[in-house]
């Protein structure tokens, strides 16, 4: 597991052994999987265990933020996609 950003007390993860579509993996006070780029574009919720509201909403603002950024680093890790 890499972790490739903290922001809000959160850890942003990308697993090195993991599969696509690219995702990060959100740690906190419980864990979220988002779909970094999902069909519309945008970053897509796959499942949250344990986040409040409105800590979905912060960690979902951070991977539209940091879209690219995040794109890259799975780039890094998993090789071009």
């Amino acid at each position: 597991m890499v972790v490739i950003h903290r922001q809000f007390g959160f850890r942003f993860a990308i697993l090195t052994d993991d599969h696509e579509p690219a995702h990060v993996h959100v740690y906190g006070d419980g864990e979220m999987k988002v779909t970094i780029k999902g069909e519309s574009g945008l970053p897509e919720q796959v499942y949250n265990l344990g986040f409040k509201t409105n800590d979905r909403r912060r960690v979902m603002d951070v991977v539209l933020e940091r879209q690219a950024e995040f794109l890259l680093r799975w780039d890094e890790i998993h090789g071009s996609r």
